[in-house]
């Protein structure tokens, strides 16, 4: 199947540049450009993307705003946000996640990296980049206000998981994939995936990305201070 891709961000040549990129794959094709969140929200709705790739500063709408307006369309629970940033290590990366974008990736990665995280997401994986670390983006995470940096209302729902579920739930937030928690674990890939899941549908996630920002916000997961 070809994967559908969005293209938001006001830089015209930048647009121009991931759109060669993106259309060289046998794999992906483009199928619009945005210069703005408003506009981006539209034609993921007209389009049916399959992956956006946001940029953050925009004008009008920005692209913050535009991934929580797709994320909260039922319509669109199937479209995928990659958020595209200048620095990779800021606030920008809780905001992206808790917007319920599937990850984020700097402006800066290799253009392999660019193509690799529209296919991660796509399939439905989180995506941190490659120079975020795990207990970084778990630092960050912790770091938000105390009054939206724990969510009891989330803390109260990790009650409908299984022991099971919760530690795969555990497993997920620690950045591991299907097959790492399978050996982890010593279950098969398939059990891990349908635990996974049951988890994303108990706790309203739309992803993993969601549910490793559930985890660590509902205290489940502490934050590495390493």
């Amino acid at each position: 199947m070809t994967i559908r891709v969005l293209l938001a961000d006001d830089q015209a040549l930048l647009r121009s540049a991931f759109r060669v990129l993106v259309d060289s794959e046998p794999d992906m094709e483009v199928v619009g450009e945005a210069s703005d969140g408003a506009e981006a929200v539209r034609l993921a709705r007209e389009e049916r993307a399959d992956v956006v790739l946001m940029d953050i500063r925009m004008p009008g709408t920005d692209g913050l705003a535009a991934t929580r307006l797709i994320s909260a369309d039922p319509s669109l629970a199937a479209v995928k946000v990659v958020i595209l940033t200048t620095f990779e290590v800021d606030d920008y990366v809780v905001q992206s996640l808790r917007a319920g974008a599937s990850g984020f990736l700097g402006k800066g990665s290799e253009p392999e990296e660019l193509l690799t995280a529209i296919r991660v997401a796509a399939g439905g994986e989180a995506l941190l980049s490659p120079a975020a670390t795990k207990g970084l983006i778990a630092r960050f995470l912790a770091q938000g206000d105390a009054a939206d940096g724990h969510d009891p209302l989330r803390s109260a729902r990790l009650g409908a998981l299984t022991g099971r579920e919760r530690e795969v739930l555990v497993q997920v937030a620690g950045g591991h994939s299907n097959d790492e928690i399978a050996e982890r674990l010593e279950v098969s890939p398939l059990t891990v995936k349908t635990h996974v899941n049951r988890a994303m549908a108990k706790l309203g996630a739309r992803d993993r990305a969601q549910l490793v920002v559930i985890a660590y916000e509902s205290g489940l997961v502490r934050p590495h201070t390493d």
